[in-house]
């Protein structure tokens, strides 16, 4: 049995490593603390994440849309994660922290619509899907926090709120970017916004949402430019089409978006 795949281990949508590691780290800083419960806590949601790659690979092996060949590497690497995320699992149980693990919950009908969709052949260009996603992953915001905080704390469902917005954002303005490659020449300015629309509203919401929450001393004062730099980049894209542009070049500047979001974020959180 061939054990070692490299596309088995590792996930191929390098954009769903932002949804992962940025609310691990907000969670992470805003919590305050590290220690082994954290550790753990880190632990855990890799294997869980990792986890879900070769649970995909064997779905696609039991539909027939991979060979066979590939269904024992993924069984490997199943097990390797699983095992990982429910040995992390015990260690925040054995550490009197298991509260967060109630968190996995709501992840799980997320896991078997995606599973399901992928046994149809009908999960790609899901946006919606891709939101639900990213907010399981958000769950690690709250865990964050509530470690550090040593016990649930109503700030963590607000920190997690904020991100899924956020990440809704960038999820849709990614696939406006996408639907702007096709496109043969530079548009007029209407037809420019008018592709731009949901983008534009999801990050001038988000950014009105934040200066009210701000104004109304729900969250620190300047937590708003965090959002400010999505808008700004929704602009930008607007008015410049991504036309002919490769979406890998695409998800790395929306990567590099979403990295500078979660330093803003976590430093106004701060001041």
């Amino acid at each position: 049995m061939r054990v070692w795949s490299k596309q088995a281990a590792i996930p191929v949508e390098h954009g769903s490593w932002v949804f992962l590691f940025s609310p691990m780290a907000i969670g992470l800083a805003l919590g305050g603390q590290w220690g082994w419960v954290q550790a753990w806590l880190v632990l855990a949601v890799l294997g869980a994440f990792l986890s879900r790659h070769p649970m995909i690979i064997l779905v696609k092996v039991l539909s027939k849309r991979r060979p066979k060949s590939e269904q024992g590497s993924a069984f490997f690497w199943l097990l390797v994660y699983g095992l990982i995320a429910l040995g992390a699992a015990f260690g925040l149980w054995r550490l009197g922290s298991g509260f967060v693990l109630w968190l996995v919950l709501p992840a799980m009908p997320v896991m078997v619509w995606q599973l399901w969709l992928v046994s149809r052949r009908a999960e790609r260009r899901k946006p919606g899907l891709e939101i639900l996603g990213s907010a399981a992953l958000a769950m690690a915001a709250p865990a964050g926090i509530w470690l550090g905080h040593a016990g649930v704390d109503p700030q963590g469902w607000l920190i997690w709120v904020l991100i899924v917005l956020q990440n809704a954002a960038s999820i849709i303005y990614a696939y406006l970017r996408l639907e702007q490659r096709v496109l043969r020449e530079d548009p007029d300015q209407k037809t420019k916004f008018r592709m731009a629309k949901s983008a534009l509203l999801h990050t001038t919401l988000n950014l009105v949402l934040t200066i009210g929450l701000a104004m109304a001393a729900f969250i620190p004062v300047w937590v708003w430019l965090a959002f400010l730099v999505q808008w700004a980049e929704s602009i930008y894209g607007t008015l410049r089409p991504a036309i002919k542009i490769k979406p890998v070049e695409i998800g790395i500047r929306q990567m590099i978006i979403s990295i500078i979001f979660t330093l803003v974020f976590i430093l106004t959180w701060f001041i």
